[in-house]
């Protein structure tokens, strides 16, 4: 009692009480502060190290000045300018204001100085863009386990948007599992070893979050959109159903009916639909882009547990994976959560490469469906690039001068004109290989599917010869580039080029040069890419007709 009551007459407890009052609010006010002022990640360390150093030596002196009798005789006796106990606090104050300094101006500029790796406590900051042109704020960054994570913060709104890019599409697959990415699109919503089946989507819904997927040739993306509360919970529930998907039987055989219905009434049912899948079947006869996505009906019969077992463990590892963030989250946040969540999540070996190349065609190839229709369907199919082709950004212009909206070339001829067609469309494969440049075509009940192919090939051929005019261009151009802002004004939009242009193009940087590329294409590149590709040699042409004796009312 002696010692607490000499302590507090000295004002002793009111120092080391103000000292770590002072040493909480500055803490806070950095936390609170650094990532607005952009400060590094180290920096809230670094001043917890300078307290920590500078409270032990508070006391250490305090005690031996104002506590032990030899403190107090010499405090009376010696010069306390001399006296070795004030040359080794003044040491001490000085190393203390060294370090206080350098980390000044570290945080100033973090090139003069080392960057203090060493204090990092586990949280890393991520790679800014190294193109002038990305946004400065997004940051990206790649897990032990080889999980990439890409966040772009947008406050304009308290929500955030997930998307997760799994490298597994019908191009990963062969005959006898066909179909199984798009069923494991159904089967990531089901239950995990520690959910049962329907927990996930009630534990989103409860925390204000929707959800979706798709699955393509070449990937298969989740999505979420949630409140910037329910971070956390996003994280614990997809690190779950990644790490620790029930594949039970039960479960299989009832997702599996509920895919082959799906094939039916999407596929089976759909004129439209059928025919697109059988001309894909005729188009590609070496590369796995021939299989539809959703499975042949025999192969979904068919697929084996161990077969379930080997695509989860092969493509849903973290090292086959990208997720995307965007919103109102900061880069902190969502790698600390990934570090804590998603880094645990062995890696797996890298899925086996997809070798096979399509060969060139050398002839015009054609598929013809009799079956009952009220109108006839034409489309036709070329041979294109990938996504990273340089033709693919030429050609996108040339296909919204041929086919896009009221005003394109086709619609005008075939549609208003000629009224020949009841309507005329198309679109280009962006993938990992090269795809295909599709034109679909729906012809009235009495429609010659044949004389509508020639005029089609004709516009195509004076595209080859004359080339489109600087007009034509520039609109392309203009409705390219609208539709590319209009996506960058929403955080859903963000995330979905983001998560595209790193997996297709092989990094998001590119998604931001985007509009010079386009403002760099002339009228000729366009020319030259409807050479390259709009050639009959290079064609599959496929028909949808009703049987020759039916009635249009059939």
């Amino acid at each position: 009692m002696a010692l607490f009551a000499e302590l507090r007459r000295r004002n002793v407890l009111k120092v080391a009480l103000l000292y770590a009052v002072a040493s909480w609010l500055l803490l806070w006010f950095v936390g609170a502060t650094g990532e607005s002022f952009g400060l590094p990640v180290w920096t809230e360390t670094f001043l917890l190290l300078l307290l920590a150093i500078g409270f032990p030596v508070a006391l250490i002196f305090a005690w031996t000045y104002e506590i032990t009798p030899t403190g107090l005789k010499k405090a009376i006796e010696v010069d306390q300018t001399q006296s070795i106990v004030y040359k080794t606090g003044q040491k001490l104050n000085a190393a203390v204001a060294v370090l206080l300094v350098l980390g000044l101006l570290a945080i100033v500029g973090q090139g003069l100085l080392p960057t203090f790796e060493f204090l990092v406590p586990g949280i890393p900051e991520g790679e800014p863009p190294a193109s002038a042109k990305a946004p400065r704020e997004i940051r990206s960054l790649t897990l032990d386990n080889g999980l990439r994570i890409i966040v772009w913060p947008d406050h304009d709104i308290p929500n955030v948007v997930m998307y997760n890019f799994v490298r597994a599409g019908s191009r990963n697959e062969y005959p006898g599992i066909t179909g199984l990415s798009h069923f494991f699109e159904h089967m990531m919503f089901n239950g995990t070893t520690n959910r049962e089946p329907g927990e996930f989507d009630r534990i989103m819904e409860a925390a204000g979050a929707s959800i979706n997927a798709y699955t393509s040739r070449d990937v298969t993306v989740y999505q979420d959109w949630f409140p910037r509360s329910a971070l956390e919970v996003i994280f614990e529930l997809e690190a779950d159903r990644l790490e620790n998907l029930a594949i039970e039987p039960e479960v299989v055989e009832s997702e599996r009916g509920v895919v082959y219905s799906e094939r039916r009434t999407r596929i089976d049912n759909n004129t439209t639909r059928r025919l697109r899948e059988q001309l894909y079947a005729t188009a590609f006869v070496a590369h796995p882009y021939q299989f539809p996505v959703i499975g042949w009906p025999s192969d979904i019969e068919a697929w084996t547990h161990e077969d379930l077992l080997d695509y989860f463990r092969t493509y849903y590892a973290p090292n086959n994976c990208t997720m995307v963030f965007t919103g109102d989250i900061t880069p902190k946040d969502i790698f600390r959560m990934a570090e804590e969540y998603l880094a645990p999540i062995s890696a797996q070996e890298p899925p086996p490469p997809v070798r096979t190349i399509e060969p060139q065609q050398e002839g015009a190839r054609r598929i013809a469906i009799v079956t009952d229709a009220q109108t006839p369907l034409l489309h036709i199919a070329f041979h294109v690039g990938s996504a990273s082709s340089p033709e693919t950004l030429p050609l996108n212009l040339l296909l919204d001068i041929l086919v896009g909206g009221d005003s394109s070339r086709l619609h005008r001829l075939l549609v208003e004109e000629e009224q020949a067609a009841i309507s005329v469309g198309g679109w280009q494969d962006e993938g990992f290989d090269p795809g295909l440049a599709y034109f679909y075509l729906t012809l009235p009940p009495d429609g010659d599917p044949v004389a509508v192919e020639k005029r089609v090939l004709e516009e195509l051929a004076r595209v080859a010869t004359d080339g489109v005019t600087e007009e034509e261009l520039a609109k392309a151009r203009n409705i390219l580039l609208a539709d590319y802002w209009r996506g960058l004004a929403t955080i859903d939009g963000k995330a979905s080029a983001l998560g595209s242009f790193e997996v297709f193009n092989g990094s998001y940087e590119e998604l931001f040069s985007l509009p010079d590329r386009v403002e760099a294409i002339t009228a000729d590149d366009l020319q030259n890419v409807a050479v390259q590709f709009f050639n009959v040699n290079n064609m599959t042409v496929g028909m949808l007709t009703a049987p020759a004796d039916a009635g249009v009312d059939q």
